[in-house]
């Protein structure tokens, strides 16, 4: 209402809108009898003061029929409105939830009906419903409907992409559910906005077909219709046709306005396809065979997108129970991608392969999928950069993490909520109880970073992937966060994969390194030797640029030059030749990832 009120268009708006809809109350039953009164000795009269508008050819009295088609009017465009914001809704949130084939056709049928002339459509509808009322509502919805099904289509999209739509799918919700559920909830508010824009439109439109004859028949009658009878006296008594054609527009201009006011004021409140270069290239160590102390083991993983672009190429890792490996590099080295090519979260188009790829001794490629994702919902825990993308904002944080032991555990809804106010107790989360009732929003950004982690726990995780989880959050949270994951990894015996571009971070929790660049494991090594004993000029490099208590302030902050070449400009050889100053021309060789002493791997010809 405060932005309603701050402009002249708002004002003006709020008010005809109101006039209309306490117009539609109590028109009928103040001059409904005046509206169907026949006086034949006042046929087609002009306007006078007894009939400030005139008189039909029945004698009844315009300004009255006016008053009272209100209701009528805007009832059907209401109606119309509803029946082709339903339409469009589905059909344009279909496509972030059917397969690729199906969402086509979708997609293609709502641009076809987009292009199409919704005063056409309207009219071809209203022929086959047949005329009259009925015929018109279908009619103006089906012109409605495209419209709404366009920005559905847009919105989904950004939504479809979320983790916590990814996760729904991964724990096999079905794609009606997950469109309910997840999808259009968080999509709602531009819709609604959108309503009252298209209710002006729908009235305008439902008098168009009144007046074209296609709309409300006799003995019935609404604004067009009364436009449609007053028509042919307009040159000898204009005001017969203008009562209804002012109340049309107003009424038009009312919700329009509205609309707009309403839309700015929650206004207020994509890459290029590259062009591969670069291909796979296996871990020359070979596959080998199964560890069998490994919670997980990763041989020669590779994503691929279309055009050969590969931005994880040939990586292999095994992280133990009570293990914590951190996986190091900079921005783009493809360390999120590798946490979900292991989570089976990788967006379409792209394509994972592996030799091996083993969670608790199941190989995930070889189970059926309904295995696989029970294996996975309940051994795998993940944890993002943003919690607000893991959790979804329209449902409250109790029931996100109940949904994690009905779907995977059999458990009750009652139980399950016990389970996840102790989860969330667990993580030491303040009055869990009362925040298993609120919204993510409600949470701050350290109290969201926990309540996913909880969500992790409400099953009995094996394996916890944390991609980049303190990013967000300032130094004291930060803190508290890596000492929660130590604890949880002590308490539980998980294996844990800790993603991070911090090196001092990774340092100071974690047993073991990962360092990958360009899509590529360059060195992996014990972590009480990162500082002193990397081999890799990356990792020395990433090293040296971490100021410490002793770092001189007068110098510049040390750096690496130049940068890291995208996934499509990779070539042949030594992805980081081009930086490093040790570089030769051997280096247009591929290093392969060989013993460089205990639990150390190196891929460097000049290490």
């Amino acid at each position: 209402m405060r932005h309603l009120l701050r402009s002249p268009a708002g004002i003006a708006g709020t008010l005809l809108v109101t006039l209309m809809v306490i117009l539609a109350i109590v028109g009928p039953p103040i001059w409904g009898a005046e509206a169907e009164r026949i006086d034949s000795t006042a046929i087609l009269q002009g306007v006078s003061a007894a009939h400030p508008l005139g008189t039909d050819n029945l004698g009844r009295d315009i300004l009255a029929r006016v008053l009272v088609a209100g209701r009528l009017s805007l009832a059907l465009a209401l109606l119309a409105t509803l029946i082709g914001a339903g339409a469009g809704v589905v059909l344009g949130a279909l496509p972030s939830v059917l397969p690729r084939r199906a969402a086509r056709l979708v997609t293609g049928t709502v641009n076809a009906l987009v292009a199409f002339p919704g005063l056409l459509l309207a009219m071809f509808t209203a022929v086959i419903a047949g005329l009259g009322a009925r015929g018109a509502v279908l009619g103006i919805g089906a012109a409605v409907a495209p419209g709404f099904a366009r920005l559905t289509q847009t919105l989904a999209a950004s939504v479809a992409g979320a983790d916590y739509v990814s996760a729904a799918r991964m724990l096999g919700v079905s794609r009606w559910r997950v469109m309910s559920r997840h999808v259009l909830p968080n999509i709602a508010e531009p819709l609604i906005l959108n309503l009252t824009q298209a209710l002006g439109g729908a009235l305008l439109g439902l008098a168009g077909m009144s007046f074209l004859g296609l709309g409300v028949q006799p003995p019935s009658f609404d604004w067009g219709r009364l436009l449609f009878d007053g028509f042919s006296r307009i040159y000898a008594t204009p005001a017969v046709a203008l009562g209804p054609a002012a109340a049309v527009a107003l009424a038009g201009i009312g919700f329009n306005l509205l609309g707009d006011v309403l839309a700015r004021a929650a206004a207020r409140g994509s890459a290029p396809e590259a062009k591969a270069t670069g291909r796979a290239v296996p871990d020359t160590g070979g596959i080998g065979e199964p560890d069998p102390d490994a919670v997980l083991e990763v041989r020669d993983l590779t994503v691929t997108f279309p055009g050969g672009v590969t931005p994880v190429r040939g990586l292999s890792l095994t992280v133990a129970p009570g293990e914590i490996v951190g996986l190091v590099g900079e921005s783009g080295s493809g360390k999120s991608l590798t946490a979900s090519a292991i989570g089976g979260l990788v967006p379409y188009p792209g394509e994972v392969s592996a030799g091996r790829l083993r969670l608790c001794g199941a190989d995930l490629g070889e189970l059926p999928e309904t295995e696989r994702r029970r294996l996975l919902g309940t051994s795998l825990a993940m944890v993002f950069q943003d919690p607000m993308a893991s959790l979804n904002p329209a449902l409250r944080v109790g029931g996100q993490l109940a949904e994690v032991a009905i779907v995977h555990q059999g458990a009750s809804r009652t139980e399950a909520g016990n389970r996840a106010v102790d989860r969330l107790e667990h993580v030491r989360v303040p009055e869990p109880g009362r925040r298993a009732r609120q919204h993510p929003h409600e949470l701050s950004g350290g109290m969201r970073q926990r309540a996913v982690i909880a969500m992790g726990l409400m099953g009995e995780p094996r394996l916890i992937i944390a991609d980049e989880p303190t990013t967000a959050l300032d130094v004291t949270v930060q803190r508290e966060i890596l000492r929660l994951l130590r604890q949880v990894t002590d308490e539980t015996g998980a294996a844990t994969l800790f993603i991070s571009h911090d090196i001092a971070v990774v340092g100071e929790l974690c047993h073991r390194v990962v360092v990958m660049y360009a899509g590529r494991v360059v060195e992996e090594l014990p972590v009480e030797e990162l500082v002193s004993g990397a081999a890799h000029p990356y990792t020395r490099a990433l090293v040296a640029s971490l100021p410490d208590m002793e770092t001189d302030r007068s110098l510049p902050l040390a750096s690496i030059p130049g940068r890291q070449p995208s996934p499509a400009e990779v070539g042949g050889g030594c992805a980081f030749a081009a930086r490093c100053e040790l570089a030769t021309a051997r280096c247009a060789e591929l290093p392969p990832l060989i013993s460089y002493g205990t639990a150390h791997r190196v891929a460097c010809w000049e290490a």
